[in-house]
């Protein structure tokens, strides 16, 4: 293990005794904390040092050197650590740095007589493999014990000093910068990283010594909860890299949008840090598990963003998705490349920015002859212009055109200026700055490094990194807080095709902690203005109230206010007071309409019509009476009971128009009244007919003496008394309830509340109708009682079979009447089917007893008036002596038919 980590930490120059003569040989550390940290990050790299494999870089001779991180190449496939050249990220930064050291050598003002050197590494955009390129950095602070090492001749090795690295520029992705930060710290270096936001790195406590001059994520999270919220989402997905700049950036968002609240989080996916293939397929698919989060926050690396753009458009989902990038998308168009039609409309953001032309004019004029100290130039010259160095060693293919060393940057291949090559100057810058700073401080009056500074002292150094305050190289102020951060300022952009002339990034805000944005300047896929939606759920309809799903705060169900409820607020529904009924649109409450029955009803028509008539036909039968009331016929009827009974028939009439007529308090008093007075009027009149004769010709059977209070005086005082049992439980009714109107709401209230209608009507419920007409039936069922008893009387003899055939008829009726009446209490028209069922049974009643009781007299009276004459008197004895033999002999009438051949003695004889 000892032999491996002493070959990884010192260079191939280091030693010139032969590998065989070094093994063996202790390290002997610093501290004890060194060691072991050494111990377990180089564990990973013996296998490669024992294959020879040593860390390529660049050197550049200079009297302090800085160390230097950048991409130079993607990560590599399974196995191999690195892959491809990456043009943009990797070359421009590079040379980024090689022209601000350029920069500052030749100016005289900034550390004058000391020359920069640097020692770059590439990172190949793995965490871990930058950990082990880094060990370079610290092998000068490594104290190695040589006593005992020999060469063959028995001299002791001739060992160069490395050089000794006093700060380092990078890295670029943050999982790199935390993995070195960790072992810089440990050897006190000062790190100043020009790509690296994630918030993590802002922790003073565990990396102190890192600073850096973009802005952290936590302020690009900001900026990005400040860009979704304007464009009026609040349901979007997070989508992270593995590794610490993708997940810190996602945490930031989620952090600061639940503080900030009206913002919730459909899906919050990771990328692996090795995707297995179908991975970024898998990624798409479980996005459109919740396809309303059309907006995706994607804090990724470029490739991801690439491959995750390719699976999209792999699933025909061009334009679905509405992605807002971190500034690791920023305004780079490699991630975007053949994907355009998926990126457009994407909003990204970017540390503010300025294109350096002194760099342009730098990296423009770079060529194979001029440009040999970046080792990796030629590897960018071949995949810039598409063709094929011949090199020692490289097989030539002759599918690619052979590099003539003569095309030009820019002229023969694209070339725009990568987003991040001003902050790489400006890093450089702020360790120049803190070293000249530190210089004039301790060097006053030296020219060169002077012994104070001979070694750099790296927590002395820091202190002057974070003191420093200078214009950067695009004109802006370089600063650092007391976490080594930069201030925040970016520039916001949308990638756009369609109505402009060049197809690209449009700047469209900027946010300086705070958001401005130009909205109107936006522009969608097709060219569409208007901000596409990413909700979970789209607002309610009036009327309809939001039923939250739980534990997802911006999600709802939108539930409608059903039946007779309103819309209160946002989330609730409350029925409307009994008396109202919702608005159509169910955001408040209107007076429910109040109806009555109307005379134009067809509900009213016919029972008027019938009514009217019977009043005419009553008028007729009273006027006929009065006309000849002296005449046989007349009086033979009972002039007095026939008189009260019309009354009651007419009043029966009457009270139809008293129950359609609009209910106030003085309809509905005569209501009471009249409803079962009519009745009860006609019904005791009859009955004490129907009981007068009962009496005579049950009295016959027994004795020729007539039975007591048969005289008419006498029927009229039954007839009152029954009579006034009626008024007097009216008038009792009236002492405890008095007569008023109410608005029945309830009776009209179907489950369509626009049909709803409160009823103007008296106060009488069912129940209290039928105790109304109760007295009336039970005179009613008395009566037919005494008509069935005395159906024996001859045809001949007074009223006692018409009566009789009234009640039977006038009891069909009324029992008729009682299912259909109490049958339709769940009907929407109760009240009119009820009011008519009522009015026309009373009227039929009315009619038939008119009919069977006055109409055959009046046509008698009337048509043939010879038969309205004087017959012989007969006395008591001989009426009730006739009706009984008339009885006997239908008996044996009904006897012979019934095929009976038994005699019977003559009992009248």
């Amino acid at each position: 293990m000892a032999e491996s980590l002493l070959d990884i930490i010192m260079s191939p120059e280091a030693l010139s005794c032969p590998l065989s003569l070094r093994l063996g040989v202790p390290l002997i550390y610093r501290s004890w904390l060194q060691l072991v940290w050494v111990l377990l990050v180089g564990i990973s790299s013996v296998s490669e040092a024992q294959q020879g494999i040593q860390p390529q870089s660049i050197k550049i001779e200079g009297d302090i050197t800085l160390g230097g991180l950048f991409p130079v190449h993607s990560r590599g496939p399974a196995g191999v650590p690195c892959g491809e050249i990456k043009r943009e990220k990797g070359i421009h930064r590079l040379e980024a740095m090689l022209y601000a050291l350029d920069q500052i050598n030749s100016d005289p003002d900034l550390l004058p007589n000391i020359t920069l050197g640097a020692r770059i590494l590439d990172t190949c955009s793995r965490d871990t493999y930058a950990l082990e390129q880094s060990l370079t950095f610290v092998q000068a602070l490594i104290q190695k014990d040589n006593s005992d090492v020999r060469c063959s001749n028995g001299e002791p090795p001739i060992i160069p000093k490395p050089e000794r690295v006093v700060g380092v520029i990078g890295a670029s992705g943050s999982s790199v910068s935390i993995m070195v930060a960790n072992v810089l710290r440990l050897f006190a270096i000062p790190q100043i990283s020009y790509a690296s936001t994630a918030p993590e790195l802002s922790d003073n406590s565990r990396y102190e010594f890192f600073s850096r001059v973009v802005p952290p994520d936590s302020y690009q999270a900001q900026a990005m909860v400040d860009i979704v919220k304007a464009m009026g989402w609040n349901y979007v997905s997070t989508l992270a890299s593995e590794g610490n700049y993708g997940e810190s950036g996602v945490d930031a968002f989620l952090q600061i949008s639940r503080e900030a609240g009206g913002l919730c989080i459909a899906q919050s996916i990771r990328i692996p840090r090795e995707p297995r293939p179908g991975e970024f397929e898998k990624v798409i698919k479980r996005l459109m598990e919740t396809s309303n989060a059309r907006g995706v926050i994607i804090f990724a690396n470029e490739d991801d963003i690439k491959r995750v753009l390719q699976a999209a458009k792999k699933a025909n989902l061009t334009g679905h998705f509405l992605f807002v990038g971190s500034d690791s998308w920023g305004a780079k168009s490699s991630p975007i490349e053949n994907q355009e039609e998926v990126a457009e409309g994407a909003v990204t953001i970017l540390p503010k920015r300025a294109s350096i032309d002194g760099f342009d004019q730098y990296f423009t004029s770079r060529s194979l002859e001029n440009n040999r100290r970046n080792i990796w130039f030629a590897e960018f010259w071949e995949d810039d212009f598409k063709c094929k160095l011949t090199r020692p060693g490289i097989k030539y293919d002759p599918g690619r055109r052979k590099c003539t060393g003569e095309e030009r940057i820019s002229r023969d291949s694209q070339y725009e200026q990568e987003g991040k090559v001003q902050f790489v100057i400006d890093a450089v810058y702020a360790m120049a700055h803190a070293l000249h700073n530190m210089h004039l401080d301790l060097c006053p009056s030296s020219t060169g490094v002077c012994e104070k500074m001979d070694p750099v002292e790296g927590r002395m150094l820091l202190q002057y990194i974070h003191s420093v305050n200078f214009n950067g190289s695009a004109g802006t102020g370089v600063m650092f807080n007391e976490n080594g951060d930069a201030p925040g300022r970016y520039d916001i952009f949308q990638y756009q095709m369609s109505n402009i002339s060049n197809p690209g990034y449009k700047v469209i805000g900027q946010w300086t902690n705070h958001l401005r944005l130009n909205v109107e300047e936006m522009q969608w896929s097709g060219g569409e203005r208007k901000i596409p939606e990413s909700v979970c759920s789209f607002p309610c309809e009036p009327g309809e109230r939001k039923k939250m799903v739980k534990g997802v705060p911006c999600c709802w169900h939108c539930e409608l206010c059903d039946g007779y409820q309103y819309q209160l607020d946002e989330f609730t529904c409350d029925m409307c007071p009994f008396d109202m009924r919702p608005l159509k649109n169910r955001t408040g409450c209107r007076p429910t309409p109040i109806i009555k029955l109307e005379w134009s009803s067809p509900w009213a028509i016919i029972p008027v019509f019938l009514a009217i008539l019977g009043i005419f036909a009553t008028t007729g039968v009273i006027g006929t009476f009065i006309r000849f009331n002296d005449t046989p016929i007349v009086r033979a009827s009972g002039r007095e009971l026939s008189y009260v009974l019309l009354t009651g028939i007419f009043l029966i009439y009457l009270i139809t128009f008293l129950m359609i007529a609009e209910p106030s308090v003085a309809v509905c008093a005569f209501r009471r009244l009249l409803l079962g007075l009519g009745m009860c009027i006609s019904y005791s009149a009859m009955l004490t007919k129907t009981n007068r004769i009962y009496r005579i010709f049950e009295q016959g059977k027994k004795s020729v003496t007539p039975p007591k209070f048969i005289s008419p005086t006498s029927q009229l005082i039954i007839t009152f008394i029954l009579i006034s049992v009626q008024v007097l439980g009216v008038f009792v009714w009236f002492g405890v309830v008095p007569p008023h109107t109410n608005i029945d709401y309830e009776e009209l209230k179907p489950p369509n509340p626009e049909f709803a209608r409160g009823i103007l009507k008296c106060d009488m419920s069912d129940l209290s109708l039928i105790y109304c007409l109760s007295y009336s039936i039970l005179l009613m069922v008395t009566c037919t009682v005494y008509a069935i008893k005395s159906r024996g009387v001859p045809e001949t003899f007074n009223e006692a079979k018409p009566i009789g055939f009234t009640m039977y008829t006038t009891c069909i009726i009324w029992l008729a009447f009682v299912p259909i009446f109490f049958g339709t209490s769940q009907s929407t028209e109760k009240m009119f089917i009820q009011t008519t069922t009522l009015t026309v049974s009373m009227s039929l009643s009315a009619t038939v007893s008119l009919g069977m009781l006055y109409i055959p007299k009046v046509y008698v009276i009337i048509f043939h008036p010879e038969q309205n004459v004087q017959k012989r008197k007969r006395s008591f004895k001989a009426v009730v002596t006739a009706a009984t033999v008339s009885t006997r002999l239908s008996q044996k009438s009904n006897d012979k038919q019934n095929g009976e051949s038994k005699m019977e003695p003559d009992r009248s004889q």
